[in-house]
Order: structure tokens, then C-alpha cells, then sequence
């Protein structure tokens, strides 16, 4: 077993070797708490919680780093807009993004540290930066900056793969009368008392965005750890910076492994808040199972780009075809996993025939064929390709068994049912695929369904009873208009040997 993982450092495909054999430390960029998550944001973290989840799986003690960045330009033009505490208005959506990823199944970090309660580490780094000739303090308008010395950090470009001159025409390089050069960044900004900021050796402020990531890394994961990750628009400048002042300050390497999600497309253009054209979290989920969701963004391996299809009905309704079709599909994984759970029978002793024989061989190793396809730089869509395959196999061995009356006929199928029905579900743990219950599952969808449809439950009850009354009273012609009126509503009728029961369709 060899995980293999794209690096933007070295622009190749490389084995994972961590620095501590069997341990992990992971570092990932979390978000600037002003305003809800978007589905590009979600993206970024169920990818890299599939990356957690492949690592554990194969064994590995992995610490998750993933900060919150509560301390930021735009949350403090956002709060003085709302007339709002800054770190306030931080911990409120901070507290929704997490309720939001732990609903599409990204699992809680190890840490969430937070900008604001790691001043101290912050100013310190800061102070050695100084100390080591890496940085210098400059008169700003509102009190003592202190920029980083871009040109004092030779391998500066290395991460990201450009030259340092040709940056100087560089859309995203600040320019500011108290800098020494244009390409340096701010490390602390000075401010007044009366404004959001902390005491510092060489003036009250609060720090830049960089900075601060390298000095939570540190804390946590220590100087030098192995993965860090976050979206492809970090690349330049934020991870670059993170990597020029933590090398300045604690030596090479600062991280090892850095990996990047790809872009989340609107018409073929990166969804963001600074484009406006972004979806959030919330927008999808009102409409659409987490579930569907997640398995929606895992269809694309992660780096590459995807587009998110966003569709407007004629009633101003917005829909998202995508994630509706990935509904159906984790629509068919959980009923399939109820039927044959249906039938298993763990333990049943019995000769298999040659049919049966190769059912259960094209089940075979199933959790194996995932965490394969995850060892290839987390190629997620060739996983669920294999869990689809799993869940096919799954689907001929309920409708055999249908087939077979007789007990003694039906027990080689029961015992092949429990077999395959444990390679389903140990398949969709490195994927964070269903880890409900299937009554959980079903309640859930059935809830939501019936508020977007606008439809109520002991409504669709009476119309199944009235069904059941004409098929006792043999009006078939009454039984069939009535199925057919529920079909029109999205309604399926389930006829087993009992009552009839229903499910809403995705």
C-alpha cells in the first residue's frame, strides 16, 4: 500500500511518507468567519475530510488542524455595517459553517484554533521575524506596522512557481507609502485604542492573515509538519507568505505535502463572495439531502475544476440539477443497503452455485478497491464508482433471492447477502457515505420532501387507505387513479405482503 498525493511544491505526484512513521500532522486553511460558507467552501473541506478519512483508514494517527481566521479587514467592515461586535459576528457564523460541514459529514478538527485567543504565539513569531532581520517596523496611519522583508527570504516564489521580479506588476501585491518594497506584506497593523487590537512589543494592532496561520500551524502541528491544504486560490499569495516567514523563522521545510482543491464553477467562473455569484451551504441544503451534496462534490477528483449547475424555474424557484441527480443516487444506495440487509444471513452454511460464486466474487474486497482508488491522489469518483459497482452486485442478489421460493434454496444467497452487505458498508466509511441508519435516512428526506413539495403526510396516508379500501372492495380501476395521482406527486407506493407503505421520490 502506497498513498500517492499531488504536491504544488514540487508540481508532481509523490508517496506519502510522513515525518513520524504511522502519525500525521494535517493543517488546513479554514475560513474567514464574516459571512455563511459557500458551496466552493464545502467542497474544499469534504475533500480534505476524505483525505483524513483515507488516512485513519489506513492506519494513521492523524491530528487535523483546521483555524478560524476571526480577526480580518472583512470582518470588521462587516460589523460595522451590522453594528456588530467583530468577535461576535466571528463566532456566530463560525458556529453555523461548523453546523453546516458537520451536516454534510466533514467530521469535527483535532484543533480550531482561533486567531484572537493566539495573540501571544502571533507576537512572538513576529518578534523573531524582527530579531532575525526578516521583518522591520514602519510608521502607519493608525500606529506601527510591521511588514515582512519579501526580498530577505531567497527561495520566495518557490510554492506558487514565480519569479519575484515579475510579481512587481502583480495584480494581488499591496503598495503602500511605509513599505520598504511593494512585494512586502503586512505582519502586524498598528491601531488605535478605541479600535479592535492587542498590545505589542512594538505597538497596539492586530495581525495580518498570513501571519497567523503559521503561528497555529506551529503551535499544534510544530515547525515542521507534513500536509498542508486549503483551496487553489491560497496558493498565491496566502500559502506562499506562510511558507516564506515560517521557513525564515524555523528553517526548511515548513510543510512537506501541499495539497489544493480545485475551483467550484457558476458559468465557468469561480463561485465567490467577491464575484457575487456564489451559492451558500444553506442555500443547498434547504432544498437538497447533505448527503446528496457531499456525494455531489466527491464526483470530481479535487483538484480539478467543477461546475455547479444552478437552474431558475418559471415559479423563481432556484434548483441545483447536480446535486438533485447525486440525490438519486444516495436514494438508491440506502434502499439498496436495506434490501440486502433485508436477506443477510451471517453464518449460513451452504454450497454456493456457480452463479452465486461469481456474485459474490464480483463483491469481493470492496473496501479494498476504495481505499485503491484513494491511494491514487484521493480519486474519489473512481471510489464511488466501486461503491456503485458494490451496490449493482447488491441489487442482482436481492432480485435472485426474490426468485428463489424454497428455504433451503435461499440460505447460500442469505449468507453471500451478509458478505456483501459488509463490504457496502465498510466501502462508504473512507467516503463518508452512509453512516445513518436507514430510518434516519428516510425520516430525514421524507421531512424535507414534504415541505418543498408542500405536501403533508397524513394526507398522503388517507389517499394510501383509500387505496387499500378499493383494492379490498376490488375497484382496481379506483386503486390504479389513486397510484397514479401519487405518482404525479413525486409519491411511490410500496406494495409488500403487509400494508402498502410510500416513499417521496428525489
Amino acid at each position: 500500500m502506497t498513498i500517492r498525493l499531488y504536491n504544488t511544491l514540487t508540481q508532481r505526484l509523490e508517496d506519502f511518507e510522513p515525518l513520524v512513521p504511522g502519525k500525521v500532522g494535517l493543517y488546513v486553511c479554514g475560513l474567514t468567519t464574516y459571512d455563511l460558507a459557500h458551496a466552493g467552501h464545502a467542497r474544499t473541506y469534504t475533500s480534505f475530510d476524505v483525505l483524513v478519512r483515507h488516512l485513519r483508514a489506513r492506519g494513521f494517527d492523524v491530528t487535523l488542524v483546521r483555524n478560524v481566521t476571526d480577526v480580518d479587514d472583512k470582518i470588521l467592515t462587516r460589523a460595522k455595517e451590522r453594528g456588530e461586535d467583530p468577535l461576535e459576528l466571528s463566532a456566530r457564523m463560525s458556529d453555523l459553517c461548523d453546523a453546516q460541514l458537520r451536516e454534510i459529514g466533514v467530521a469535527d478538527p483535532t484543533h480550531e484554533p482561533r486567531v484572537s485567543t493566539h495573540i501571544p504565539e502571533i507576537v512572538s513569531l513576529i518578534a523573531s521575524l524582527i530579531d532575525k532581520g526578516h521583518a522591520y517596523t514602519a510608521d502607519g496611519p493608525k500606529g506601527k506596522d510591521v511588514y515582512f522583508s519579501v526580498r530577505s527570504f531567497l527561495p520566495y516564489g518557490k510554492l506558487s512557481h514565480r519569479k519575484i521580479d515579475d510579481l512587481l506588476s502583480g495584480a494581488r501585491v499591496e503598495v503602500e507609502e511605509t513599505k520598504r518594497d511593494p512585494l512586502d506584506f503586512a505582519l502586524w497593523k498598528g491601531e488605535p485604542e478605541e479600535a479592535l487590537g492587542w498590545p505589542a512589543p512594538w505597538g497596539r494592532g492586530r495581525p495580518g492573515w498570513h501571519i497567523e496561520c503559521s503561528a497555529m500551524s506551529a503551535k499544534y502541528l510544530g515547525e515542521h509538519f507534513d500536509i498542508h491544504a486549503g483551496g487553489m486560490d491560497l496558493i498565491f499569495p496566502h500559502h506562499e507568505n506562510e511558507v516564506a516567514q515560517s521557513e525564515a523563522a524555523h528553517g526548511a521545510p515548513f510543510a512537506r505535502y501541499w495539497l489544493h482543491g480545485g475551483f467550484l464553477n457558476v458559468d465557468k467562473e469561480k463561485m465567490s463572495k467577491s464575484l457575487g455569484n456564489f451559492v451558500t451551504i444553506q442555500d443547498v441544503l434547504l432544498r437538497n439531502d447533505a448527503e446528496a451534496f457531499r456525494y455531489y462534490l466527491l464526483g470530481t477528483q479535487y483538484r480539478g475544476p467543477t461546475n455547479f449547475d444552478v437552474e431558475k424555474l418559471a415559479d423563481d424557484r432556484v434548483v441545483f440539477p447536480s446535486v438533485d441527480e447525486a440525490e438519486r443516487r444516495v436514494d438508491y444506495l440506502y434502499y439498496t443497503r436495506e434490501a440486502i440487509d433485508a436477506i443477510a444471513l451471517k453464518d449460513a452454511p451452504a454450497k454456493r452455485s456457480s452463479a452465486l460464486e461469481k456474485i459474490e466474487a464480483a463483491a469481493a474486497n470492496g473496501e479494498e478497491r476504495v481505499l485503491a482508488a484513494l491511494d491514487n491522489d484521493l480519486n474519489a469518483p473512481q471510489a464511488l464508482a466501486v461503491v456503485a459497482d458494490l451496490a449493482k452486485v447488491a441489487n442482482e442478489l436481492v432480485m435472485l433471492f426474490k426468485k428463489t421460493k424454497d428455504e433451503e434454496s435461499q440460505r447460500p444467497i442469505r449468507a453471500v447477502a451478509s458478505t456483501i452487505a459488509e463490504q457496502l458498508r465498510k466501502a462508504c466509511v473512507p467516503l463518508g457515505l452512509m453512516q445513518a441508519p436507514f430510518a434516519q435516512f428516510a425520516a430525514r428526506t421524507k421531512e424535507r420532501r414534504l415541505r418543498i413539495r408542500g405536501l403533508e403526510a397524513s394526507r398522503i396516508d388517507q389517499k394510501l387507505a383509500d387505496r387499500s379500501a378499493a383494492r379490498v372492495a376490488k375497484d382496481f380501476a379506483r386503486a390504479d387513479a389513486i397510484r397514479k395521482e401519487l405518482t404525479e406527486l413525486g409519491i411511490e407506493v410500496l406494495d409488500g405482503t403487509g400494508d402498502s407503505s410510500w416513499r417521496i421520490l428525489a
